[in-house]
């Protein structure tokens, strides 16, 4: 026979216990508090700063967008049909991290509206002011060129709609973007909000200066094309680190190429395939 004394005198013991234990560490390990408040127009307009990188908590998670929960299977389709499979003249992105990704960013959410019902075809699409969001399968390729892992600095120049940083916020916490539109970068700002990438740095500026304050990055990836590498992105890349960028003129084959920075500072260039990509304006258009 159980007694009944003995165990409601043990539950008073245990919730007792619970209660002292301190408020403060509970969940204090479940994710990451970023600042987004604080503003930096020393060089240009930034639309978003977050916590400096060496702030930030140990313990990182992806964000997990709202739109994510919809068309999920389009996702998989588009993955498993486009990426993941090697088609005429381009090879099976195999990173698993980076299909993952392709998996959860919701594409329709960051392309217009009238568009929305194409935004899984395997094909670049409008978004205005002359601009495009690249054919999936680019946006997946060039992010696997870049080798990230969750404590790669990176920093993205075009962010367009803001799919690729969406994109590359799902590998690392790390991610800085700099768009030269000023609409463009506004509703990109909007979109990486409300799907819960709040902390990707985004900046108006022209990115052909790269991001100074924030240098140096593992990895910088260029999402429109330059007749070649503009020099302040090469001095902003880190030893051992890679930039993905597509060269050629606008009327001419364009070349996505891998530039490794070796430890020793020199330049290690790799020609990966033909590409077509809108130009890089700004002080590019000068040279």
């Amino acid at each position: 026979m159980e007694d009944l004394g003995g165990i409601k005198k043990a539950m008073i013991a245990l919730v007792a216990l619970c209660l002292w234990a301190p408020v403060g560490q509970i969940g204090a390990t479940n994710g990451t508090v970023t600042d987004t408040t604080s503003t930096d127009t020393t060089a240009a307009d930034t639309i978003t700063v977050s916590t400096p990188d060496s702030a930030r908590a140990p313990t990182w998670w992806p964000p997990d967008p709202p739109a994510a929960r919809e068309r999920f299977r389009e996702r998989d389709r588009m993955v498993t049909g486009q990426i993941e499979k090697t088609g005429w003249m381009r090879d099976a992105v195999t990173d698993r991290d980076v299909l993952r990704a392709m998996r959860i960013v919701p594409r329709h959410a960051f392309v217009p509206s009238k568009l929305a019902s194409r935004a899984y075809d395997d094909t670049p699409l409008p978004i205005g002011h002359g601009q495009t969001i690249s054919q999936p399968y680019i946006v997946a390729y060039m992010t696997e060129l870049l080798e990230l892992t969750p404590k790669s600095k990176v920093l993205e120049i075009g962010t367009g709609s803001g799919y690729q940083a969406a994109v590359l916020a799902q590998l690392t916490p790390h991610v800085y973007t700099i768009e030269i539109l000023q609409p463009l970068a506004e509703r990109a700002a909007r979109t990486l909000e409300e799907q819960g990438y709040t902390g990707v740095d985004l900046r108006h500026a022209d990115g052909y200066y790269g991001w100074p304050e924030a240098a140096p990055f593992d990895a910088i990836i260029v999402t429109c094309a330059a007749g070649h590498l503009p020099p302040p992105l090469w001095d902003q890349i880190k030893p051992g680190g890679r930039i993905v960028i597509p060269i050629g003129g606008t009327y001419s084959v364009q070349r996505l190429v891998v530039i490794e920075k070796t430890q020793d500072g020199k330049r290690k260039t790799d020609s990966v395939m033909g590409v077509r990509f809108v130009p890089m304006t700004g002080q590019a258009m000068e040279e």
